[in-house]
């Protein structure tokens, strides 16, 4: 089993003191339940490219025989809480968790994706299954033509300590940050179905690169 993380829900901006409420998010620390994300200079939201991306990867594994799990069912909710998102996953003692996000980088001319994992590993499965997962999502997208980020990380891969959803993860978790939603040609992707399935594909097939 998989769980497909799309970052954050629509109806978030809307709900500032659920969203706002604190959580516990690892390492001893405590942060806001979820945020309403970013969005390109449009004013297409993250939420919904999140949402519509995990929609297709779930289409592409589950014709693969693959069963996935949404930690949202709708791009009309609020939360799921950044602590309760991870808790899916660790009770459903998913395979690999996978959470997909668009960056929201101050400048227009950075570019590319990166993958975060939870480091230092907090458990064994933060330790090298996270690795080897975030490993695959890079050489996944890198494979279908998207560069790696020339902002943050290194190679296109991103070690964190930050992000509760992977300190909080029992189980291999990596969080994808398609590109900078700031960039007008990475936007241009975002905003656009091919663009989008595009970016489905990659993520599903790294997924079933790393399951195999």
């Amino acid at each position: 089993m998989v769980v497909l993380d799309p970052g954050h829900n629509g109806g978030n901006a809307s709900n500032p003191d659920q969203i706002n409420a604190q959580v516990p998010a690892g390492r001893g620390r405590m942060k806001a339940c979820n945020t309403t994300g970013t969005s390109t200079d449009g004013g297409y939201p993250e939420h919904a490219f999140t949402w519509d991306v995990a929609r297709r990867v779930r289409e592409w594994l589950t014709a693969r025989g693959v069963r996935v799990v949404l930690t949202r069912q709708s791009d009309t909710g609020v939360g799921p809480c950044v602590d309760e998102r991870a808790g899916i996953g660790n009770r459903l003692d998913a395979a690999a968790v996978v959470s997909i996000h668009a960056d929201g980088a101050s400048s227009p001319d950075a570019r590319g994706f990166h993958m975060a994992y939870s480091a230092p590993p907090l458990n064994t499965a933060q330790g090298e299954p996270a690795r080897r997962l975030a490993g695959a999502l890079r050489d996944g997208m890198r494979s279908a033509g998207f560069p790696p980020s020339d902002y943050i990380g290194s190679d296109g891969l991103s070690p964190r300590d930050d992000l509760a959803g992977l300190n909080l993860s029992a189980r291999p978790a990596a969080l994808v940050e398609c590109g900078n939603m700031r960039n007008p040609d990475e936007a241009a992707a975002f905003t656009s179905p091919q663009g989008r399935q595009r970016y489905a594909e990659a993520i599903a097939s790294s997924i079933t690169a790393y399951l195999r």
